[in-house]
């Protein structure tokens, strides 16, 4: 289940959660095994193997699935996107890195208990279930919610501890699984989109070895892959060396762009590449000409190509 964007209802008929920056993941236990799966359904248990572990040490052999959060925190606590990355594309994380990344799974609701259903119950009811169910342990948390609190100092309460904003949920609702909900609403703090690669513009001085900038797409309303600008900042040089050896992989002699607005875009001289990469910007502004200073987060292997539309 999804959220809509929004500014949070300020009525007592809605829950407010913290919003984590991680990537989301269904927990899915039986017996003594647990696997998670990404948002499109891709097993990424090999690259969490101690939170598979610590999952079902928590789900104590019954049969559970959880919908939940994957973080790695900062030394201030703060989850860190961007620190998350250096887990998220290795397959069989060694013992070093599992240990100079820590990770943990933040679990917020509960969709089936022992093989009964339970995304028909009403939001406070599965939060009840997950209490009864005492999952916190080793690298499993369950964060809290609050009822009854102004969302404008909750999100004050997030800005200070540098999280990502917050989702509120309306109490009554039940679970939709697959579906973008208007009974769920999260407000960041700051705009973030997904972005899909389809080209890069050479760089100069300590850049000419890799780019200058990656030019950016996405699906506007009718699905055609349209022109949303050029990033050019928030990458460090190993990420830069990474990036353009897969861009040379993906090199294509065609412009990607669907629509007709494909056709603008800053700078000259670009390399094509074929649409594969997903790419996490955080922006201030999306004008429809293009995203304004955007910055990069990190690559996203949990979103399909067809998800990516044109930010908010």
């Amino acid at each position: 289940m999804l959220a809509v964007a929004g500014r949070p209802p300020d009525t007592a008929d809605w829950a407010i959660e913290m919003k984590w920056d991680g990537v989301r993941a269904l927990a899915m236990c039986k017996g003594e095994v647990c696997r998670l799966y990404s948002r499109n359904k891709r097993d990424i248990t090999g690259s969490y193997p101690e939170l598979a572990a610590a999952l079902a040490e928590s789900a104590r052999g019954r049969s559970l699935i959880l919908d939940g959060e994957v973080i790695a925190q900062t030394s201030s606590g703060a989850p860190s996107f961007g620190l998350l990355q250096r887990r998220m594309h290795v397959t069989r994380p060694t013992a070093q890195l599992i240990a100079s990344v820590p990770v943990q799974f933040y679990g917020f609701d509960v969709l089936a208990i022992d093989g009964g259903d339970v995304t028909v119950l009403p939001y406070l009811t599965r939060r009840a279930r997950l209490d009864w169910l005492h999952l916190p342990g080793r690298l499993v948390s369950v964060p809290p919610y609050w009822l009854e609190v102004a969302a404008d100092r909750v999100l004050e309460v997030a800005r200070g501890h540098h999280l990502e904003g917050i989702v509120s949920k309306e109490i009554e609702a039940a679970y939709h699984p697959g579906r973008r909900s208007p009974v769920w609403i999260k407000t960041p703090i700051r705009r973030t989109a997904e972005a899909i690669v389809v080209g890069w513009i050479p760089g100069t001085g300590m850049m000419a070895p890799t780019f200058g900038s990656l030019v950016l797409a996405a699906h506007d309303k009718d699905g055609r892959l349209t022109y949303i600008g050029n990033v050019g900042t928030g990458f460090s040089m190993a990420t830069r060396r990474s990036l353009r050896a897969r861009l040379d992989e993906l090199a294509t002699a065609v412009m990607p762009f669907d629509a007709p607005s494909g056709g603008r875009r800053r700078g000259g001289g670009v390399h094509w590449v074929r649409p594969k990469l997903v790419g996490d910007i955080e922006y201030r502004e999306y004008t429809g000409e293009g995203l304004r200073h955007p910055s990069w987060r990190g690559l996203r292997s949990d979103k399909d190509l067809a998800e990516v539309t044109l930010p908010g």
